[in-house]
């Protein structure tokens, strides 16, 4: 049958394909921006495309996703070991990694303030220093909650599926 072999090869491109697709799911996520916490970095219904680096890979100053813990510090899921789902998600940049001093604007870490951070954690702080939920809030929070390094602010014309994107909330306090 001469059609076989033709069948066969688009079958096996078609699965290469969505094989492709599914790591590339696993290694970047689009994330949609909500809040002014990062301003004037990013601004509210921007997108950016994150990367899912190892957290050995982070440096201080890098803009990263975190989820985001309840108000009480409590977290809703598991650690993210798989694709990216829909869980409630922060943007902020690396103040300080394990090791690094604990940095002294911290509040929620004053009694910290001089040590190091601990294995396993990370300062994270908002740009827009006024408002800001993050770590002058809340503290340390996991590495193992970190999703992954913004990469890029994607242009307007890349307009990508709503339900293929997840949001990154801007928390401010009110």
């Amino acid at each position: 049958m001469p059609g076989r072999p033709a069948l066969t090869a688009a079958l096996v491109g078609t699965l290469a394909g969505i094989g492709a697709w599914i790591r590339l799911r696993r290694r970047y996520a689009v994330v949609r921006i909500d809040g002014a916490s990062m301003e004037p970095t990013y601004r509210s219904g921007d997108r950016v495309l994150v990367h899912r680096v190892p957290v050995r890979r982070l440096a201080v100053g890098d803009v990263v996703v975190v989820e985001r813990p309840d108000p009480a510090g409590n977290w809703w899921h598991p650690p993210l070991t798989g694709a990216v789902d829909r869980r409630p998600y922060l943007i902020k940049r690396v103040a300080a990694l394990p090791g690094d001093r604990v940095p002294r604007d911290v509040r929620a870490l004053r009694h910290a303030s001089g040590q190091s951070v601990p294995q396993g954690s990370v300062v994270v702080l908002g740009d827009a220093s006024t408002g800001s939920w993050d770590s002058r809030s809340i503290g340390y929070l996991p590495l193992s909650r970190v999703l992954g390094r913004v990469l890029r602010r994607l242009p307007e014309a890349d307009r990508w599926r709503p339900d293929a994107d997840v949001s990154a909330v801007c928390v401010h306090r009110r």
